[in-house]
């Protein structure tokens, strides 16, 4: 058996000496430690080891190496970079600087206080390495026929809640042998074999969040608060309502998380230095909400809201409704479509609307393409550099740095495998049932070029899930609600109170908006967390009024 390698460079041995000594008593167990004390002598170590075909885990350098990090990872581009630095909080540490270009993943300041601390974080870096392998236990099997495009939503379910799952296609032997195994046969596809035996044949998403172990139905129908949407700000809202006694029914039409969590790695957000992946910050809010006592259904889509009374009423698709004294909405904005025909086809076939995070690794050595200039698709072009052999993002304008934020373009442009084509547009594309090729227009000298493509990340804004709300709320001209004092600036017989609308307040009092959702939204993860918190402040007021 071959153990995975920690690797440490330090260029004082007797510092070395102990790191090393430190790690192998901690990790000797399940992990080979190895080190070096001379750049030269550490990537010979790494070739060898490269020629051996030994993983490596995780590389440990001091602040003077930063070269070793750039050039083992063209070796082990999925082992962890980790440098020591002293702690002087200053703008010129070189950990300032390798991390926001992407050359360190990681960094330990040293001297730490105890050896604890050393252990918590290095355990953390391996952690993170043992999740991106590939998983080596199936708690989910699906058998679908090739190119069957409801197997994305069912990777990307799973993604979501970190469940390992593998795909078996029906025409080979291994996914006979499961149906097989299962009495099922290939009439009705895809089917989900659970853990345990227990086979899931052409789930929809109420079938797929059971076989989770999620609630779908809800038998709350009287509440204080229902907050429909659970990505960060109806997250953040069921937290502070449920710790504050209020009762709590939070409603969500898929999955928890909406677009924050299928964001790969979120750098930005207080309290994690390295950034933190918007899938697990989701999941964690959820629990989060759910140990605090809120009463949270998926897969139920609210699809109307009427005042009866001092009551506010959401009907469900299912039939059900949630009385409420006070409403939440939540539900955040889908992605524009593009509107090219021929792609709009493949959607799910190679062209997938935002980032679908359980389709990464099957973008390894395949040439890949963006649209958009935000955040999100800086964040996805990063993330997917570390399996595709290109990444090419597709932006109208002349900059990517007025839509994106600064670290995110110093780590674009410090990825070598990532392609920026500027003042360009994505006019065709097409293929045999999966995308092959497309054409792509540059706006400057008007020519069109044919590329191939084997995967089209399409992440062009949002447009507000606002159709189901009734007519009386106000919206602005592109569906995104109006809240607090603009609905008097703006629809002045829209509001029907002597007392002026509270911030966050919609149209309809006793109705809040928070998040992408509102119009004037800042369109951060941490801001939607923000309006989350401050709207359970208001409902507050609201009741007690």
């Amino acid at each position: 058996m071959t153990w995975p390698v920690i690797f440490a460079v330090d260029h004082n041995p007797s510092s070395l000496g102990v790191l090393l000594s430190d790690l192998t008593r901690r990790f000797g167990r399940a992990f080979a430690v190895k080190g070096a004390s001379s750049h030269e002598a550490a990537l010979t170590a790494m070739q060898e080891l490269a020629r051996a075909k030994a993983p490596v885990a995780l590389l440990l350098v001091d602040g003077g190496s930063v070269d070793v990090l750039t050039r083992a990872h063209e070796l082990y581009p999925r082992a962890k970079r980790v440098l020591l630095v002293d702690r002087d909080y200053s703008s010129t540490s070189p950990a300032v600087q390798a991390i926001a270009l992407g050359r360190a993943d990681y960094h330990i300041v040293r001297p730490w206080p105890d050896d604890e601390m050393l252990y918590r974080a290095v355990s953390e870096f391996l952690s993170s390495w043992t999740r991106d392998q590939e998983p080596k236990f199936q708690l989910f099997r699906v058998v679908a026929r090739k190119g069957d495009r409801r197997v994305l939503q069912l990777r990307d379910v799973m993604a979501r809640f970190n469940l390992p799952c593998a795909v078996y296609p029906a025409e080979e032997e291994a996914g006979r042998r499961l149906l097989r195994e299962a009495g099922i046969d290939a009439s009705h596809l895809p089917v989900v074999i659970r853990h345990d035996g227990q086979a899931f044949i052409d789930p929809g998403l109420p079938d797929l969040a059971r076989a989770l172990g999620v609630s779908v139905t809800n038998d709350m129908d009287v509440s204080d608060v229902a907050i429909v949407g659970a990505g960060p700000a109806g997250l953040t809202a069921a937290v502070y309502a449920a710790s504050e006694g209020l009762d709590t029914v939070l409603l969500e039409q898929a999955i928890s998380g909406g677009q924050a969590g299928t964001s790969p790695m979120i750098r930005n957000y207080p309290g994690f230095p390295h950034g933190i992946a918007g899938g697990d910050l989701m999941e964690q809010t959820c629990e989060q909400a759910w140990l605090m006592g809120a009463h949270i259904v998926f897969a139920q889509q609210a699809i109307a809201l009427e005042r009866r009374g001092d009551r506010r009423v959401v009907h469900m698709l299912d039939g059900s409704e949630v009385s409420a004294r006070a409403v939440l909405i939540a539900t955040g904005a889908d992605w524009r479509r593009l509107g090219v025909p021929g792609l709009e086809a493949l959607v799910g076939s190679g062209v997938f609307y935002g980032t679908a995070v359980g389709e990464s690794r099957a973008m390894r050595d395949q040439d890949v393409f963006i649209v958009g200039a935000g955040n999100s698709a800086g964040q996805a072009a990063v993330h997917l550099a570390k399996h595709a052999r290109t990444v090419t993002l597709v932006v109208r304008g002349d900059s990517l740095a007025r839509s994106a934020s600064a670290y995110l373009v110093r780590a674009v442009e410090a990825t070598p495998n990532i392609i920026v084509r500027h003042r360009t547009e994505v006019v065709d594309g097409g293929g045999d049932e999966h995308l092959e090729h497309l054409t792509l227009g540059d706006r400057t000298v008007g020519t069109v070029e044919r590329v191939p493509a084997a995967a089209l990340f399409i992440m062009i804004g949002g447009e507000p899930h606002t159709q189901w709300l009734p007519d009386i709320m106000a919206r602005d001209g592109q569906g995104y609600l109006v809240t607090g004092r603009e609905i008097r600036e703006e629809s002045p017989a829209g509001w029907p109170l002597v007392r002026d609308p509270m911030p966050l307040e919609t149209s309809v009092p006793g109705v809040f908006a928070a998040g992408d959702v509102r119009k004037g939204s800042i369109k951060r993860v941490a801001s939607a967390v923000g309006e989350g918190a401050t709207a359970v402040r208001l409902v507050h007021e609201y009741l007690g009024s």
